[in-house]
């Protein structure tokens, strides 16, 4: 079994689901909501889908009203052609311009699989969703619960804020349980990246006060509100220290690995990194010099080339 149940709540659920992939265990969610409303909020990769399925049998879950998507990266969407044709009555919600290449991810699976490589073989290839089961998400509104636009980590990407939780996907960043008395929280900044663009959306939802944020990876904290601050305040220390290499750095130095070194020993959210597996400290170097590319990015008004990027196309990229 590659899938773990987490009960959160009565009305609440954490589907953890583990690709095919060393040091990526306790990293990538779905989540289930159950009351007046059923819904889940991303799907994870399609290597996962029948582990998602068997979990959603497994909760007794024989319908959904609506299937919610933060974002079309593969990890967080991949199985979302298998998940919506076992619940064929379900909506499912998306950012705008995401819709098109659910119709038709042709373009989406390869150029991951050219950037991402072996991972986005683990993740495995996403199918197509019938363009009428598909709602944009500014077109989205019921009573209990509001979309809310905040590009940044993608330029499609979507938070959905009910009466009690933030399912705030990567605009928080990444949060994973770490050694007591420490925290590991990092960037998800991939090029192309644009920090004014990214403060907004994390003013946007300091703004909706939420008390309780659903991460995408990983897991839910109560102290929503002063989360999303520090996170804020992270995105302001890593653009000052990664400035401070690129204009220090020599013709023949590599900028990565110094950032990656100062960013660890600087950031006090990040004090929990030499507590976590060997295999998910791997992991997370993949993913911290990614975001580091991605300030980049920003400072240089480039787009850097290289491995480890997230699918792009116009604009912000999707």
């Amino acid at each position: 079994m590659t899938h773990k149940i987490h009960t959160i709540a009565q009305d609440l659920d954490l589907i953890e689901l583990i690709p095919p992939l060393e040091g990526f265990s306790g990293f990538i969610a779905a989540w289930l909501y159950r009351d007046q409303i059923s819904f889940l909020v991303d799907v994870g990769p399609a290597t996962t889908a029948a582990d998602l399925l068997a979990a959603l049998d497994r909760l007794d879950v024989r319908h959904l009203d609506y299937i919610l998507l933060t974002h079309i990266h593969l990890d967080h969407a991949g199985a979302i052609g298998q998940i919506a044709a076992a619940f064929p009555r379900a909506s499912v919600i998306c950012h705008p311009t995401a819709m098109a290449h659910l119709v038709d991810p042709s373009r989406l699976w390869e150029a991951t699989r050219k950037t991402l490589g072996a991972t986005a073989e683990g993740y495995g290839p996403i199918s197509a969703v019938a363009e009428n089961r598909l709602v944009a998400a500014d077109q989205f509104h019921i009573r209990m619960l509001q979309s809310v636009l905040t590009p940044g980590h993608a330029s499609h990407h979507v938070s959905y804020l009910s009466a009690d939780y933030l399912f705030v996907g990567e605009t928080g960043g990444v949060v994973l349980p770490a050694a007591a008395r420490t925290r590991y929280m990092r960037p998800a900044t991939p090029p192309r990246f644009f920090l004014n663009t990214a403060l907004n959306s994390l003013d946007k939802l300091i703004a909706c006060r939420p008390d309780k944020l659903c991460y995408g990876h990983f897991g839910m904290r109560s102290d929503g509100v002063e989360m999303l601050a520090q996170h804020r305040r992270q995105l302001l220390l890593w653009e000052k220290i990664i400035k401070e290499q690129i204009d220090n750095c020599g013709p023949d130095e590599d900028l990565l690995p110094a950032c990656t070194a100062r960013l660890l020993k600087a950031d006090p959210q990040m004090a929990g990194f030499h507590s976590l597996p060997p295999a998910v400290q791997q992991r997370e170097k993949y993913f911290i010099t990614n975001s580091i590319k991605g300030f980049e990015s920003w400072l240089t008004n480039k787009q850097v080339q290289g491995p480890g990027y997230k699918v792009q196309g116009k604009g912000q990229g999707i």
